[in-house]
């Protein structure tokens, strides 16, 4: 319980920020950009979401209420998939972070990798969803015809998307996944990675293996990285938990299954699987050794405080938030089918 806790604590500011971006998005871009630049599956609308997912400072939660706001606003699945890939695994405080503790080379493969990985899943789902709509028009003839009253209206509207509905739409599969990544943080044993360092293929396997459903988000994995080099890892295995570590966990695993369906769930695997492994490859057989690990000094790698009074207060903030959306969202129900059903003890059951 203590370690789902921590969990919580050190993802929650990313949630909270990731939810008021979703809201600004949603009450400040027209809907008629979403249309134009990612609605299509397409490439363009792939490269379009990947190129502004890499610069965001959003880790693998944090993106989560992020990518499903622009699927509801119209973006294709590929596109949305493309977001999902890049926009945790790097950000302009993640690259200048791992240049200063993994190296220059690093901060360089870093978002090359994934905006790559990105392109290849984005590209792969349009693929397997061909048959399928490529956005979700109904949603985008209606947010067209919205109104918008000013800035403060928009502001309304923002925390109202944000905090309300998008939480009552992956509030459950959020905290479901929280709580099995939790599990998996506290029962995966430290020093898991070095029992295979001997094959760099078998350990990259096995860092996909624990890295895909834990939380790390793109900048706290790296004083991991450089601390897992330093204890023999290989720089390409390491690159892969710095790719599959911030790029998916079971709390997005679950929201894209939910939300953008099985296969698309899949494809978003399978995309960065191979591309993390592609690259790790790449690094360890074909680029000298040398350019990763002669940066890295132990020094540098500090432990990383989960417990500090703003984290704490951005866990109590979210879920107080989570509670009353769950709420609203009940008795929303309760007050629609109020026609069409018993209400026994404050419990609405259909006739």
């Amino acid at each position: 319980m203590h370690e789902i806790w921590n969990l919580i604590n050190e993802m929650s500011p990313y949630l909270l920020l990731g939810f008021g971006v979703a809201g600004l998005l949603h009450a400040f871009v027209p809907s008629q950009v979403y249309h134009r630049y990612l609605s299509k599956s397409d490439f363009r609308s792939v490269l379009w979401a990947a190129m502004i997912g890499v610069p965001l400072p959003l880790c693998s939660c944090g993106v989560i209420p992020t990518a499903m706001s622009l699927r509801k606003e119209g973006a294709s699945k590929g596109a949305t998939t493309s977001f999902l890939i890049a926009t945790p695994q790097t950000g302009i405080d993640s690259i200048l972070a791992t240049a200063s503790l993994l190296g220059l080379p690093f901060a360089i493969i870093r978002p090359i990798a994934a905006l790559v990985t990105a392109l290849f899943g984005g590209q792969l789902v349009n693929i397997a969803t061909r048959n399928e709509n490529a956005g979700n028009s109904e949603t985008t003839k209606k947010i067209s015809e919205r109104h918008h009253e000013g800035f403060w209206h928009k502001m309304k509207e923002a925390l109202e998307y944000g905090f309300i509905e998008m939480m009552q739409e992956i509030g459950k599969w959020l905290m479901i996944g929280l709580v099995i990544a939790g599990l998996i943080t506290v029962f995966v044993p430290d020093n898991f990675f070095f029992y295979f360092s001997d094959k760099p293929l078998l350990t990259m396997l096995m860092v996909l293996a624990v890295s895909v459903p834990m939380y790390v988000c793109a900048t706290g994995s790296i004083p991991i990285a450089a601390a897992l080099i330093l204890k023999g890892l290989s720089p390409g295995a390491a690159l892969v938990l710095l790719m599959a570590g911030p790029a998916c966990n079971m709390a997005s695993i679950m929201v894209i299954r939910k939300v953008l369906e099985k296969k698309t769930m899949w494809v978003y695997l399978l995309s960065i699987i191979l591309g993390a492994i592609g690259f790790g490859l790449l690094i360890d057989y074909a680029l000298p050794a040398e350019w990763f690990t002669s940066s890295i000094i132990q020094e540098k790698i500090c432990s990383h405080d989960d417990s500090s009074i703003f984290n704490v207060i951005c866990s109590i903030v979210l879920g107080v938030l989570l509670v009353m959306a769950f709420i609203m969202k009940r008795n929303h129900h309760c007050s629609c089918c109020e026609d069409h059903c018993d209400c026994d003890d404050h419990h609405c059951h259909e006739k």
